[in-house]
């Protein structure tokens, strides 16, 4: 089996309204493209943000520009108009836990995505609000994002952590732009993140985004996810796609990395229960 259970069915644009993404033939557009390439469990998992309600978790101006839409009729559209697996997106915002599982308990879920975008109010992979405009060290920003990655997985709040790399999104300094690396082994600042995911029982995310980004990888890095696996830490596989042609992008690294790595099962989920299932491409 294969799986695609990090999908937004609209893009990132403040305009990609509910009206025109919300659809049953755009959903049905996802749908086809997972088929033809061999994707048998599909789910979508909108960004919190884009929800009214997130607003009772955090006030950050990014998110208020974006907070329009009702997270039950969300729900609603994905339960009653698709076949899809119904997820979220949702940020983890240190101090808010409390808040933010309310908010998760109120609606019936596959499964969350937890995700790390922000350090305070600091965006890691986005030039608005930029942490890297903040005057941190590199290896201070390195550092504290592993931390609320492990912190993310030890609150309890999610079955599957997203692109647990995402600190490396602009890729090293060169002629396109980058941000600076830490110097040494990085798995100094992934040993940070892996302890936490360990004990939470949570999924670790390989994730072919990267791959359409500036770093161009895959997140997490090989070695990072080599310290998963011997953690044993299990795996979910995602494309983070925005696009209908993105379901699935970039499969083929991924299965040849776990392949490598000699990874047999991937993560299947339904009502935030998890069971393994081999690898293989559907009919």
């Amino acid at each position: 089996m294969l799986t695609d259970y990090h999908v937004h069915l609209r893009t990132d644009d403040h305009d990609a309204s509910v009206e025109d993404h919300h659809t049953e033939a755009n959903a049905e557009r996802y749908r086809d493209v997972a088929s033809e390439r061999g994707i048998e469990e599909l789910g979508v998992s909108e960004h919190i943000y884009r929800f009214r309600e997130a607003l009772e978790v955090w006030q950050h101006p990014f998110w208020e520009r974006y907070a329009h839409d009702d997270m039950g009729e969300y729900v609603e559209f994905v339960h009653t108009r698709t076949d899809l697996k119904l997820g979220i997106e949702a940020d983890f915002v240190p101090g808010a836990e409390d808040r933010l599982a309310n908010l998760l308990d109120r609606h019936e879920l596959d499964y969350v995505v937890g995700s790390v975008h922000f350090l305070r109010d600091g965006a890691v992979d986005m030039d608005d609000y930029s942490v890297w405009d903040s005057g941190r060290g590199v290896e201070e920003v390195w550092r504290r994002y592993f931390e609320t990655i492990g912190e993310s997985a030890a609150s309890g709040l999610f079955d599957i952590i997203a692109h647990p790399d995402l600190v490396k999104y602009w890729g090293p300094p060169g002629p396109s732009g980058g941000r600076p690396l830490p110097e040494g082994d990085l798995r100094f600042y992934y040993e940070i993140a892996v302890e936490g995911i360990a004990d939470s029982g949570a999924a670790v995310e390989l994730s072919t985004a990267g791959l359409r980004k500036p770093v161009g990888e895959m997140y997490p890095a090989p070695a990072f996810l080599e310290m998963c696996l011997e953690a044993r830490v299990p795996i979910a596989l995602s494309s983070d796609a925005h696009r209908p042609e993105d379901v699935g992008a970039g499969y083929e690294q991924a299965l040849e990395l776990l392949d490598r790595l000699g990874v047999g099962e991937l993560c299947v989920f339904e009502g935030r229960q998890r069971r393994m299932e081999p690898i293989g491409a559907g009919g």
